[in-house]
């Protein structure tokens, strides 16, 4: 089932859903894909500096591994396709609109968005408001 590429479709059924759980990014220099299964990671990303996953906060804290920030997830229920334009770009500009960070990760089906979370429900409203809909009438 491809997804949808239309931009307006894609920011005027977003549905965003904040994930429960707190998550934290943690890196492993010398670490390889598979490495470190244990964390019950919900992302990874191997870089040239190590492997970098997304793991909930409560596993790091228990494991003893160290990270800067702690993020929530916000899915972004609408089935996008991964050749759709615009849909990260409009997320990132309506959230830095109002000071916030946003990391950005797609999957298969859906984007995930990790935000600070001390900011999370203010990024949800944001997403599921008018901010997203403002960006689609400039067009």
């Amino acid at each position: 089932m491809s997804g949808q590429r239309d931009l307006k479709t894609l920011l005027s059924e977003l549905a965003p859903v904040l994930r429960k759980g707190e998550f934290v990014f943690c890196t492993f220099p010398s670490a390889r894909y598979g490495d470190h299964a244990h964390l019950e990671p919900i992302a990874a990303v191997v870089e040239a500096e190590g492997l970098t996953l997304i793991v909930p906060r409560a596993i790091a804290e228990r494991e003893g591994h160290g990270f800067e920030s702690v993020v929530r997830c916000i899915t972004l229920t609408v089935h996008s396709s991964l050749e759709a334009v615009g849909l990260t770009a409009a997320v990132s500009a309506a959230l830095a609109a109002q000071g916030i960070s946003a990391n950005l990760v797609a999957g298969y089906f859906h984007d995930h968005v990790f935000v600070s979370a001390s900011h999370a429900d203010r990024a949800l409203r944001v997403l599921s408001q008018g901010a997203l809909q403002d960006a689609q009438r400039a067009d």
